[in-house]
């Protein structure tokens, strides 16, 4: 069963073309916040609409999820590529390009696909007697790494579900754990309620030389619950003047409102880390996770030997 999807969210077949762009206007690289931004600026896209949360994955909305299918479509055919997490740059073979043919690339990944399927039913159809579709959720009837966008990967939904979870205090410690990993130092947490939205302080160094007293806040978040403006003001008015910097932590998402927010020049500004960056991170230091290695099947190479 097909899930019902906002009809104002552009579906991925509608952002192919719109991620390209978005790179080469952000200097041919960018981070999926970045990437993210520029196509709702570009597209026009209503704050309310960005806003709605994907069904299935609470931490990321259903404009994420799409953009996350497009950056995937667009990575299998070369177009870009990923050579750090959370990072994309478009590839040196496209760089002087300045547009693509995005039918092309989704016809090209969707024959892919297909073909695999009816290999996986061990269907005798052709590659050439694949009928192909302008646009499918793929990952809604199919439950593999393989077949799971790049940036959302089985593991990570199963992480995210098990961070959304947790004891509130062991998120709070978890937080503790991922700062100083981060290069925090002095790192506490308040283990205490009505303590003013702060759950914790730490310093943070910069190169060695510069150093700020930083606040943070953790908010363990479920069932697509997207942090507002008026979360951030609450925790903004909680800080004291010796606290340099705000940090919001958060299992879930950020509205667009909020980010603004939060980044509104004149006020003391708050630093966000959503449900997919605080991934990242746990990733990034093997905190409680371990990499195991795979490889990919190079399926024409075993077919045309």
């Amino acid at each position: 069963m097909k899930r019902e999807i906002d009809s104002r969210i552009p579906r991925t077949s509608k952002l192919i073309l719109p991620t390209f762009v978005a790179l080469k206007k952000l200097g041919g690289s960018g981070n999926n916040s970045e990437i993210l931004n520029q196509v709702i600026t570009d597209l026009d896209i209503a704050d309310e609409v960005a806003d709605i949360p994907h069904s299935d994955k609470g931490n990321i909305s259903e404009l994420q999820y799409q953009l996350a299918w497009a950056k995937t479509y667009l990575q299998k055919q070369g177009i870009i590529e990923n050579p750090e997490r959370s990072i994309w740059t478009i590839s040196p073979n496209f760089a002087q390009s300045d547009t693509i043919d995005d039918r092309g690339v989704l016809t090209a990944v969707n024959r892919e696909r297909y073909q695999k399927i009816k290999m996986d039913k061990n269907d005798s159809q052709t590659k050439d007697e694949v009928i192909i579709t302008e646009d499918e959720d793929f990952d809604e009837d199919i439950d593999t790494d393989e077949d799971t966008p790049v940036e959302i990967k089985n593991w990570r939904v199963r992480l995210a579900d098990v961070l959304q979870n947790m004891n509130p205090f062991g998120f709070e410690r978890l937080t503790q754990r991922i700062l100083r990993s981060c290069g925090f130092t002095h790192v506490e947490v308040t283990q205490k309620t009505g303590d003013g939205g702060i759950d914790g302080f730490g310093k943070w160094k910069i190169g060695g030389i510069l150093s700020f007293n930083v606040a943070f806040q953790c908010k363990r978040y479920k069932d697509g619950h997207a942090v507002t403006p008026e979360e951030i003001r609450g925790f903004r008015g909680s800080l004291t003047t010796d606290i340099e910097k705000g940090l919001f932590v958060t299992t879930g998402t950020f509205t667009k409102a909020a980010k603004n927010e939060a980044s509104t020049p004149g006020k003391k500004q708050i630093d966000l880390i959503d449900g997919e960056a605080l991934i990242d991170l746990i990733s990034e230091y093997s905190i409680g996770v371990k990499a195991i290695k795979t490889y990919e099947i190079d399926e024409d190479y075993f077919t045309k030997i």
